[in-house]
């Protein structure tokens, strides 16, 4: 089948539609009995609104080091093997998808019917997912693609929406018309955690307001919000300000009085520590007009546009320039300073936002901060300062979870309202998943008919669900809390976040036991973004370098740090592929039509080199358990060039050539089971090339039909005393093999030249049992014992 030479574009492609034909990552769900013997992912669905990017290949790449370790690792332990489970899902419902659609089919989503533009996303996503998720296949990424969910589809959603009211039931679902954060250009309200910072140049600008016969200046950075001013804030320990105590200022253009209100929240060191409290510059305004129970006046629409006055149908920034250059020929700026000002943006637009009053659905979690930190307490997290991430987060919330959008296609909060009465009505469980809008219903009051709700879920409303969702896909057998969750450090904000949360209200369980976090893909140290032109297409990489090359640079990562993409690492990477080839068919020349049958006693040369081996195998396994797939990948790599083909290869070549039929059956033995071992060792971080060796070479003799459901080399620890000595002797041995090259060289001598070589006293004891492959490996035609060590060039 792979006997052909290595051309990577081809072979991984015969190889991926191998595992896919033959099943090979395919999860049972019948012999799901025993959760021990399961080691289930909660697998992150990539959002369905692009072409994969590097920072999916590096991520991705990262928890499949993870998933295949453990699938073999689980395919050891014992009558009643493990599995794994990894699903795979794609996120396409919300606000990036209806983005996607818009692009392609030249649309606005607000310009066309609800109706029309679902069935438009819907039509395009089933054309478009097939070649996105063909991506993670080529990547090598091995879920169990049959176990397949969409955000979207119909399961998705009636799982969804039946969180959504057994939390409405509970209480613990809320509607309430409250100044929200706000995307003017998505025109949808928005949650904390969609919220980015961004540094913008801006201008601090001290304005001649006016109050009891003076002038009072104030500073600001959002003079367009002169007109929505409502009250003006001086501290109560303000001295300077007591003069205005019962007093009213006047705005400077628009010329309107508003009240000055003594209140400790005013900055005295900001500006000129008199400040205007506008509806909404921020969260500060929003928590001082409820406080103060102070008149709203509303100046923006929902796309940012001003509503009334004389800069009426003029854009926030345009308004802005507007009434600066009117301050300015007013005379009514006393400063204006440039400044660096850091801004909210939405994290999917990079638009900044508003504060508007809206009818919005919250899910209460304000109330529980200390509850979110004990959970995310429960679960390991790895890296382990992660965890102080997650907690800031929770410490620094402000607003209970905002879970409805004002867009078109997501998953329809199954609710109708009577306005008469007020009454909100459920749908029944048995209609989901439901659109109220296909839906009649009466109000059980009155009897009229009920408006459907027009909002539908935030995106994480439902992503937070993928435990419960990917288990109902098997029958609900795999039950929370799931071994680990995998994703960038980016979304602990949100996707962490919402997860713990759901997950303790529905269950009260923790979701996952572990979770590992990547981190980003920089290029010359800067964060790659299509803006800054420096985006890396991993499509390229895979074709010039090839997909275990790719997987190797992700593996050069420690776990959630930031790497910056270098072509070097490639190289490595490919140059690996081509030794563990070469290494391949160079033990192979010598053991044609070989059966693996372990020898009665082994030659003590090989028994050393099992030993060391047996403490990389120990040593590599443990770095998989701790999730340091980067510290296994260097062991494995350094074991594999330093001491099989460097050290090992090079002495037992004699004896595979010429060795007497004991000597040759001690080395094919341990050149077999060494190769399928590092094999095996490599295999999570480079699976391509070591199934196309496992199949040429091994597949004959072997039960398993492919190397990743093959059992995990065995681990067990040698004893101290063992150890100390085989690995002293090891090190002793390939020591002198090395300084022995090093002064042949130095003397102009080839590699080949005659020697007597003499050791000292301690040499000898370590090196007793391989005094014969020592002489042949360094031409020595006698070994002495000496008071030190000599070479002398026959």
């Amino acid at each position: 089948m792979f006997m052909e030479p290595y051309e990577h574009q081809t072979e991984e492609k015969k190889i991926a539609e191998f595992w896919e034909n033959e099943k090979i990552y395919r999860f049972d769900s019948k012999k799901a009995k025993k959760k021990a013997n399961i080691y289930s992912i909660d697998t992150p669905p990539p959002t369905l609104s692009g072409e994969m990017h590097i920072g999916h290949a590096f991520s991705y790449s990262q928890q499949d080091f993870i998933a295949r370790f453990h699938r073999m690792f689980l395919a050891g332990t014992g009558a009643e093997k493990g599995q794994v489970f990894y699903p795979f899902g794609t996120d396409d419902n919300g606000l990036p998808t209806e983005r996607l659609v818009e692009r392609l089919n030249g649309v606005k989503s607000k310009e066309v019917s609800r109706t029309d533009f679902i069935d438009l996303c819907l039509r395009t996503l089933k054309e478009i997912r097939p070649s996105f998720i063909q991506a993670w296949k080529k990547l090598g990424i091995s879920c169990d693609y049959e176990i397949y969910y969409s955000t979207i589809d119909n399961n998705s959603r009636k799982i969804s929406q039946k969180n959504f009211l057994d939390l409405f039931k509970r209480g613990l679902v809320y509607k309430k018309d409250f100044p929200t954060i706000w995307c003017p250009e998505c025109q949808t309200a928005i949650a904390q955690a969609e919220l980015e910072d961004k540094e913008i140049p801006s201008s601090f600008v001290t304005i001649k307001f006016s109050a009891a016969g003076k002038e009072l200046p104030i500073a600001t950075t959002r003079p367009e919000l002169l007109q929505a001013c409502v009250a003006i804030f001086v501290n109560t320990k303000d001295s300077r300000y007591k003069y205005l105590k019962g007093k009213r200022a006047r705005i400077p253009i628009f010329d309107f009085e508003v009240p000055v209100i003594f209140d400790n929240s005013a900055n005295m060191e900001k500006g000129t520590g008199a400040m205007m409290v506008c509806s909404y510059g921020d969260k500060y305004d929003v928590d001082a007009i409820l406080r103060h129970k102070l008149k709203p006046k509303i100046i923006f629409d929902k796309k940012g546009t001003i509503i009334e006055g004389k800069y009426k149908s003029l854009k926030v920034k345009e308004a802005r320039k507007k009434i600066l250059e009117e301050l300015e020929k007013k005379a009514l700026i006393q400063k204006r300073e440039s400044i660096l000002h850091t801004v909210n943006v939405h994290d999917k637009c990079g638009t900044e936002i508003e504060f508007l009053p809206s009818e919005q659905w919250f899910i209460k979690i304000l109330d529980k901060k200390k509850t979110w930190i004990s959970q995310g307490r429960k679960i390991k997290w790895h890296p382990e300062h992660m965890r102080k991430r997650y907690e800031n987060w929770v410490s620094g919330l402000q607003w209970d979870w905002n879970i409805s959008r004002d867009r078109h296609f997501g998953v329809p909060i199954p609710v109708w309202e009577c306005k008469k009465c007020k009454e909100i009505i459920l749908a029944a469980e048995k209609e989901l998943p439901v659109d109220p809008f296909e839906t009649e219903k009466r109000c059980p009051k009155c009897g009229k008919i009920a408006e459907p709700e027009k909002k539908v879920l935030d995106t994480w409303a439902t992503s937070s669900l993928t435990p419960q969702i990917v288990s109902s896909l098997v029958g609900n057998k795999i039950k929370i809390p799931f071994s680990l969750r995998p994703h960038a450090h980016e979304i602990i904000r949100t996707w962490t976040f919402y997860t713990i949360v759901k997950s303790y209200l529905a269950e009260k369980q923790i979701p996952w036991e572990d979770i590992m976090l990547s981190g980003y893909v920089k290029l010359s140290g800067e964060k790659m973004s299509k803006s800054k032109g420096n985006v890396i297409d991993p499509k390229e990489v895979i074709n010039q370098f090839g997909t275990d090359a790719l997987r190797f640079w992700a593996a050069s990562s420690k776990l959630g740090e930031d790497l910056d993409y270098d072509s070097k690492d490639l190289v490595t990477g490919k140059r690996l592929v081509t030794k563990l080839l070469n290494a391949s068919n160079f033990v192979f020349m010598n053991l044609k039509d070989y059966r693996p049958k372990k020898p009665k006693k082994l030659e003590p040369l090989d028994k050393l080199f099992l030993d060391e081996l047996t403490r990389a195998v120990y040593t590599t396994t443990g770095r998989f358990r701790e999730y340091n797939y980067s510290k296994a990948k260097s062991d494995a790599e350094e074991f594999f060039w330093k001491d099989f083909c460097g050290n090992y290869l090079e002495i037992v070549k004699w004896r595979v050539y010429n060795g007497n039929k004991k000597e040759r059956e001690s080395a094919f033995y341990t050149l077999y089971t060494s190769l399928l071992t590092i094999l095996k060792l490599i295999a999570p971080i480079m699976p391509f090339i070591t199934e196309r060796i496992y199949q040429e070479h091994f597949r004959k003799n072997e039960k398993e039909k492919s190397i990743h459901i093959s059992e995990w080399p065995k681990t067990e620890k040698i004893a101290n005393k063992k150890e100390k000595y085989t690995k002293i002797s090891w090190n002793k041995l390939t020591d002198l093999v090395s300084k022995i090259r090093k002064l042949k060289s130095e003397n102009k001598k080839p590699l080949n030249a005659e020697i007597i070589l003499s050791l000292d006293e301690g040499a000898s004891i370590y090196l007793k049992g391989v005094l014969e492959d020592l002489k042949h490996v360094t031409n020595a035609r006698e070994i002495k014992e000496g008071k030190e060590f000599k070479i002398e060039f026959v």
